[in-house]
């Protein structure tokens, strides 16, 4: 299982993880940052669990390039 975990509200806006990884991130048009796609919230923690291993690559890919680091992605 995939869980990717992302820490909206230090977000800059950059856009890297939506270009790296489409089918988790997306811009919101509310206030430029980042949205973590079907994702729950705690805290301002969003996080996805999935089992769709596929999307491993793109989000650690996605974490990597995010110049404050608010993108962990974790294989459990």
């Amino acid at each position: 299982m995939v869980v990717i975990t992302l820490q909206r509200s230090k977000c800059i806006g950059c856009n890297y993880c939506v270009e790296l990884a489409p089918n988790q991130f997306q811009m919101s048009k509310k206030d430029g940052k980042s949205v973590l796609l079907h994702s729950t919230d705690k805290k301002g923690f969003f996080t996805l669990k999935s089992n769709e291993n596929e999307i491993l690559e793109a989000s650690e890919n996605a974490s990597k390039a995010c110049p404050v680091k608010i993108i962990s992605v974790k294989l459990v």
